[in-house]
């Protein structure tokens, strides 16, 4: 269960409603020295041999829930760091977008892969409680893609990432982007083995944003501030936002987009040229 929200995700009971044939042709493989068993069945016991000793101060409860949010994120880690390994093998550069639903990431998904695809191998991972919508939207652009359906799950773990890569050809990509679940505060905490984090913001949001959030922003290491070709429309102040954002992390790159017109990505493009090139 996550203990940020509740939500029994993150415990593996998490539903693979993979609708695009989620076929285990392993192209790779997944070793794991901590007793892990990662047969046909997907079987994983996990051995724990962690101390989890805290304080007698502390109140039993409290106590509690604080092991459980410790064994959660140490299985999570754990699992991640496999995942960043392989992902460093293949030399493949991965992102994780995170940001409330309705920020536009499926949008900006999908002119970034219609625009870059021909010369940047893509993959993409969506993440959604249900439905395969924005999957369908990704494929359309000829680009693999992977459905996770979490469930009442609130975001994408490590072991979701693990089994989402199966069916990929990881010997033949460039780029793996990562559509997380819309939701600023469970996966600011969660490790998927991604080199970065990216945050997208729009301008129909409030401009407080990154203050309410400091977790996700503070780990994200860019923020795409989307839908500017409706500021005219708006009272939302641009750089009253950013100001925000870079008080909570000094170092967050900001580009501002449009994924409708267009206006501002060939910056973003950039980046994302220039982090797999140096991957």
């Amino acid at each position: 269960m996550c203990t940020t929200c509740g939500c029994p995700s993150t415990d593996h009971d998490h539903d693979h409603d993979h609708k695009h044939d989620h076929t285990h042709d392993h192209k790779h493989d997944h070793t794991h020295d901590h007793q892990q068993r990662h047969d046909s069945g997907h079987e994983h016991p996990h051995n724990h041999k962690g101390n989890h000793s805290h304080g007698h101060g502390a109140e039993p409860g409290k106590r509690t829930t604080i092991a459980i949010e410790e064994e959660i994120l140490g299985k999570n880690n754990r699992l991640a760091g496999f995942n960043r390994a392989l992902f460093k093998d293949k030399g493949i550069f991965v992102l994780n977008l995170v940001s409330s639903p309705g920020s536009g990431k499926t949008t900006l998904l999908e002119r970034t892969l219609s625009d870059l695809s021909h010369k940047l191998r893509c993959a993409v991972i969506e993440g959604d409680q249900q439905t395969d919508n924005d999957a369908r939207r990704i494929a359309a652009t000829g680009v693999p893609v992977r459905q996770i359906n979490t469930g009442a799950g609130c975001h994408l773990d490590a072991h979701m990432i693990m089994h989402g890569t199966d069916g990929f050809d990881m010997d033949n990509l460039d780029l793996l982007l990562i559509e997380n679940v819309g939701n600023l505060v469970c996966p600011a905490a969660f490790d998927l083995g991604e080199h970065h984090k990216v945050a997208v913001l729009s301008v129909t949001e409030g401009e407080d944003k990154p203050l309410k959030y400091p977790q996700m922003f503070h780990n994200s290491t860019v923020m795409l501030l989307n839908k500017t070709d409706l500021l005219p429309h708006l009272d939302f102040d641009v750089e009253k936002c950013k100001e925000y954002a870079r008080r909570v992390n000094p170092d967050i790159l900001i580009f501002e987009v449009s994924a409708r017109n267009g206006n501002g990505m060939e910056a973003w493009y950039q980046w994302l040229t220039d982090g797999t090139a140096k991957n």
